[in-house]
């Protein structure tokens, strides 16, 4: 059993997908920081100042006791941080996208197969044909 497990572990197509994990894992990372800390705080000034990395929608308010603690807690839409997803989401989307159309246009065509040849008795029939065309 330890055998066969060694032999599926190593077999090319898995090791492939585990750095093709790997790396996808390390450029959606590289994505959220470009977003989160260039792509937002650029995007706030042209959008009149707002803050989408900080873009919260309270729902319903805290409620708080007499004293002042608080019974309930806030109810709030972290919109900003759906943008970003989303944004990193679209990037990485996109990127993967140009990766394996660049991929698919590098695999050369492949040549098709020559069909099989036609049995003999239709060759033979075509022969037959032929000639009996040439007498007419």
């Amino acid at each position: 059993m330890l055998k066969e497990f060694k032999e599926f572990a190593m077999k090319g197509n898995l090791i492939d997908m585990a750095v093709g994990f790997v790396m996808g894992g390390a450029f959606a990372t590289v994505v959220t920081a470009f977003i989160q800390g260039l792509f937002l705080p650029i995007l706030a000034p042209i959008m009149g100042g707002i803050d989408f990395a900080n873009l919260k929608v309270t729902i319903q308010e805290a409620v708080l006791n007499a004293d002042g603690t608080v019974a309930k807690e806030a109810a709030v839409a972290d919109l900003g941080g759906f943008i970003s997803a989303l944004i990193s989401f679209l990037i990485v989307a996109f990127v993967m996208f140009m990766l394996i159309k660049g991929m698919n246009k590098m695999k050369k065509a492949e040549a098709a197969a020559p069909p099989p040849p036609p049995p003999r008795q239709e060759v033979l029939l075509e022969e037959i044909r032929n000639l009996l065309a040439k007498q007419s």
